[in-house]
């Protein structure tokens, strides 16, 4: 639930926007030689503090810096060097940094002057170069905990790539979905329209910001659903429930023919999610062994629960938190609920998946059409897209990652993710 939007971009530093002057052959040389320089201290061939200024090594320490390259190096192999320098101006440039199996791109910044150390760099671009999916679910299967995911063309049976397809996973606000689905069916159906306005009466906890907007704020359903998937709103999430009715979303569950849909009954709020999981009024563990009417009368108990913010943020930062108390989903019921609101033809609910498509520009680039929602919670997380390519087909990329244990590593499986909606493309 505390999910950060997907971003590939890995930034070492945010420094990067230097004056353009004219360049002469020293100050290429000089940009060229610090490239190496940045390469050089990637292998720990020369002193990081000698590279990069002391405020890059104040707000980058040494450790974060390893880190982010292990994790590079974990999927694209080892780092074999510099492929290109382009100067942007005489302090700037674009890099392109060659591994085993891919090319990481980006920009760094000199100092203006003596000993012209690097004030900023960051990689805002990694694209695999020889990748496979056998390579793929391979990197995928050697995830700690339990890992799901598929990539398919929508409404086929033969996938691109599946591991664990049909297997349930909490899946956090990836949930959503099936809000989006169940409002889009319901302005299908003549129910309601998207300018539709009505009271803001719900409040739930973040992500988010309408938990701050006065009671009873008009708010168009459009709106609703907007900040519901681009930035995760939880009160918005809420209110579409109450608004389309429990029963309602509950139905779309069931239609869009998920495996299991008993076992992710009652169709909880965020709300009731984050109360089940902050305190003691329902046992956790007997909510998650009980049959469906208990679980409902469970919820209608917690329903006049008040519970401060902070009690609520501190059970989520402990570690995971019985996961398995979720909405749960398989890939394979992702992709088909994909493949529902696909056949709604309703552009505006396919505008609003488009908001954030959480891709970088170069990969957005290779899709005529991208949509995304994902979800966390500690110990949980899933990222989803919808995509369409040039010639029409739909894609599906899906993948869920579960750990009871202990909290999974977002940057991993982002890259990984990546991988994956590259591999689509070149399909």
């Amino acid at each position: 639930m505390m999910h950060r939007l997907f971003s590939v971009l890995l930034a070492f530093a945010a420094t990067i926007a230097t004056p353009a002057l004219a360049q002469d052959a020293e100050q290429a040389e000089r940009l060229e030689q610090r490239a190496e320089d940045i390469v050089a201290a990637m292998r720990d061939e020369a002193q990081y503090d000698a590279v990069f200024a002391d405020d890059f090594v104040n707000a980058v320490p040494e450790a974060q810096f390893r880190m982010i390259q292990q994790q590079i190096e974990g999927q694209f192999g080892s780092m074999v060097g510099v492929d290109s320098v382009e100067p942007a101006n005489p302090f700037g440039a674009n890099i392109a940094i060659r591994f085993e199996r891919g090319m990481a791109s980006g920009q760094f910044v000199l100092e203006p002057g003596e000993p012209y150390e690097v004030t900023g760099f960051r990689l805002s671009e990694l694209r695999p170069m020889g990748d496979s999916f056998e390579q793929w679910l391979s990197d995928v299967e050697a995830l700690p905990g339990q890992a799901g995911v598929l990539v398919t063309r929508v409404g086929e049976a033969e996938p691109l790539a599946a591991y664990n397809a049909s297997q349930h996973f909490a899946i956090g606000s990836t949930f959503k979905l099936y809000v989006l689905s169940a409002l889009a069916r319901s302005i299908a159906a003549g129910e309601r329209d998207w300018d539709d306005t009505v009271p803001l009466s719900m409040r739930s906890y973040p992500s988010g910001m309408m938990q701050t907007w006065p009671d009873g704020a008009p708010v168009t359903l459009h709106t609703l659903a907007t900040l519901m998937i681009s930035i995760s709103d939880n009160t918005a999430t809420d209110q579409l429930i109450a608004i389309l009715g429990r029963d309602a979303v509950e139905a779309e569950v069931v239609a869009s023919d998920h495996g299991e849909p008993q076992a992710t009954f009652p169709f909880l709020t965020t709300r009731e999610l984050f109360l089940l999981k902050s305190g003691s009024e329902v046992d956790a563990d007997e909510y998650l062994t009980s049959d469906v009417d208990w679980r409902r009368a469970a919820l209608e108990r917690l329903a006049t629960i008040e519970r401060d913010a902070d009690q609520v943020e501190a059970a989520f930062t402990g570690g995971p938190n019985a996961i398995e108390v979720e909405w749960l989903a398989s890939p394979t019921d992702i992709a088909r609920l994909f493949q529902r609101i696909v056949a709604t033809e309703d552009e505006t609910a396919l505008d609003i998946l488009a908001v954030n498509p959480s891709l970088t520009p170069a990969m957005r680039g290779e899709w005529a059409y991208a949509g995304y929602k994902g979800g966390s919670e500690p110990g949980v997380l899933n990222l989803s897209w919808l995509l369409r390519d040039e010639v029409g087909d739909w894609f599906a990329v899906t993948m869920s990652w579960n750990n009871a244990e202990t909290v999974v590593d977002e940057s991993t499986f982002e890259l990984l993710a990546m991988r994956a909606v590259s591999l689509a493309a070149s399909r």
